[in-house]
């Protein structure tokens, strides 16, 4: 399978696409585009963006053709035609971590949206050839990048190694625990070169020691920086597009998070690029692909991105207990975790798992699989004295499956568990991922372990903690996001409302200092294109209430051991 990319007039965004394969001696040859792309598991209509497709022989004679779905054209080789020759165009306008995009500064694909494939060959080399100006630099995890033809072994490899041309990349690099690191930055920053690799360095070496080996000989970084606020990273097989911005932000307010999804999408390189579910083992592009384990996916690789780095002093005890804090707050946030549990919500992605949907529904594969990652460590620890941890199970998932290329199912996952537990973990999975049941008591108790406790604190958002709803401002509107259940609120506010009063003031300023000391507020609404006024009555219960981890005041010398086997500090 050879691919020919080029463009004409970069500002109508429109990638000229040409594909030449051997007929095959067929009837009819079925060309098709992916539904979906690996590490976003809801199906993609990519296929819209494809238009002027045309089919011909080796000669240039056309042959005929007809789309018989959405993603799939039927090509009808003649009797003596040994190549087909498919051209098109896609239009790529799409600036974030998992699309593509062709404007005057940059050709920046991701194949899995616009290469089209035969099924058949799928395990077939491919290559790719790219007829742009020869002052381009090439960011890609394939070989042959620099001479402007890419080699892949196979369609998988292909698009799971995506590219960035410019003439005006930007590209640091660096050697760590045997590894080439690559950086390469579109778009403008400010970041100090020297700080950047020293912790990208410390946390590269405290992964692959940890892991005990790395998947791959380099890795690219390839980052792109626009001026608006953007947040979003994408795994590869040696590579991850990270979306952070603005690039004014990212060395002071964005730097932790630029850190932590880097962490995190690096960490990926085992977990899902090689440690991978047995349901997407071989990916199928097709079709939606269910399966139990998201949470081992995206949840284990969450905890794990900010553990790596307060691990290797990339963070301080406060930077991590924020990050944690910040996961604390958005699960308990949360209905959701009354009523679906991860398995559930594992098998939801493909409904609606990156949108908030129906209020309550689901909870967050990544936030809770994070907090249930964190649950499971200092379980397996407490259980083994701290002879055994969740980076046990890690590495025996990376030796027994991810090295081997099999796929691991959530019974083989429990297994591992139990194993390095030295003991049945049957309650905590049936309770905590298969069931529903609260984390807070046995968060709290797990977390003493470690001369640590769970703090419930009430919310200092009056409109919360007193009256039950929460807003947003969305265009200089104040709107209703949530609203607990048999609080005042209840059953008087609906998400999506206006607030345009708050007892008679236009709330221009903080509504604590609307609130204040008022004994009932009088809220006028606009719902629907409908004005709606309501009266709460302040509550004595308390909404919305935080959670926070902290330090002990009173700790045992192994509750501080127990601390630092943990996070590799002390505790203070």
């Amino acid at each position: 399978m050879e691919y020919t990319i080029s463009f004409q007039n970069p500002l109508d965004h429109f990638v000229d696409i040409r594909l030449t394969c051997p007929s095959q001696d067929r009837r009819s040859v079925d060309f098709l585009l992916p539904a979906w792309r690996p590490g976003r598991y809801e199906l993609a209509n990519y296929a819209q963006n494809i238009r002027n497709f045309k089919s011909e022989d080796a000669q240039g004679q056309p042959l005929s053709s007809n789309k018989v779905s959405r993603n799939k054209w039927r090509v009808f080789p003649k009797a003596n035609s040994r190549t087909l020759v498919i051209s098109y165009r896609y239009y790529a306008y799409q600036p974030d971590a998992g699309g593509s995009l062709l404007d005057d500064r940059q050709l920046y694909l991701n194949f899995i949206n616009c290469l089209l494939y035969v099924e058949e060959r799928l395990h077939l080399p491919c290559s790719v050839n790219l007829k742009i100006a020869k002052n381009f630099r090439i960011a890609c995890g394939l070989p042959g990048s620099k001479k402007f033809r890419l080699e892949a072994k196979d369609y998988y490899q292909l698009v799971d190694s995506p590219l960035l041309a410019s003439p005006h990349l930007k590209h640091w690099k660096f050697r760590q625990s045997g590894i080439q690191v690559n950086l390469w930055f579109m778009g403008s920053h400010r970041l100090t070169k020297s700080k950047v690799l020293k912790d990208f360095k410390a946390f590269i070496r405290t992964q692959v020691d940890t892991m005990g080996s790395f998947p791959e000989e380099d890795f690219h970084f390839l980052l792109q920086v626009p001026p608006n606020k953007i947040y979003h990273g994408v795994e590869h097989a040696n590579s991850t597009v990270i979306a952070l911005g603005p690039g004014t932000e990212l060395h002071k307010s964005r730097y932790i998070d630029f850190l932590g999804v880097s962490s995190h999408e690096f960490f990926h390189c085992w977990n899902v690029i090689k440690i991978r579910p047995r349901e997407l083992l071989p990916y199928d592009f097709q079709r939606e692909v269910y399966f139990d384990t998201g949470f081992i996916a995206e949840g284990i690789t969450t905890y794990y991105g900010d553990l790596f780095l307060v691990r290797s002093k990339v963070f301080d005890l406060k930077q991590y207990f924020r990050e944690l804090n910040t996961l604390f707050k958005r699960h308990f946030e949360n209905e959701g975790r009354h009523y679906a549990s991860l398995v559930d919500s594992s098998r939801d992605l493909w409904v609606d798992g990156y949108t908030q949907g129906a209020p309550g529904r689901k909870v967050s594969i990544y936030t809770k699989g994070a907090l249930i990652s964190l649950m499971l460590d200092l379980t397996i620890r407490k259980c083994t004295f701290n002879k055994g941890s969740l980076d046990d199970v890690m590495r025996l998932l990376w030796e027994n499956f991810g090295k081997k290329s099999q796929g691991y199912s959530l019974t083989d996952f429990e297994k591992l568990c139990e194993r390095v537990a030295g003991q049945s973990l049957g309650s905590f999975f049936r309770n905590f991922v298969y069931g529903t049941d609260p984390l807070e008591k046995e968060l709290d108790y797990l977390l003493s372990y470690v001369g640590c406790q769970l703090r419930k604190v009430p919310s200092k958002q009056l409109s919360k903690k007193i009256f039950g709803f929460r807003t947003t401002k969305q265009e200089q509107e104040l709107k209703v996001l949530q609203v607990a259940p048999g609080s005042p609120a209840y059953g008087k506010l609906s998400i999506g409302d206006v607030i345009v009063a708050v007892n008679g003031k236009k709330p221009k300023h903080k509504l604590n200092q609307l609130i204040d000391s008022a004994y009932s507020l009088r809220l006028d609404i606009r719902r629907q294109g409908r004005k709606v006024s309501c009266t709460l009555p302040r509550a004595k219960d308390r909404y919305f209430s935080q959670f926070r981890i902290e330090k002990l005041d009173r700790v045992t010398a192994a509750q501080k051991a127990s601390f630092k086997k943990w996070l590799g500090a002390s505790f203070g």
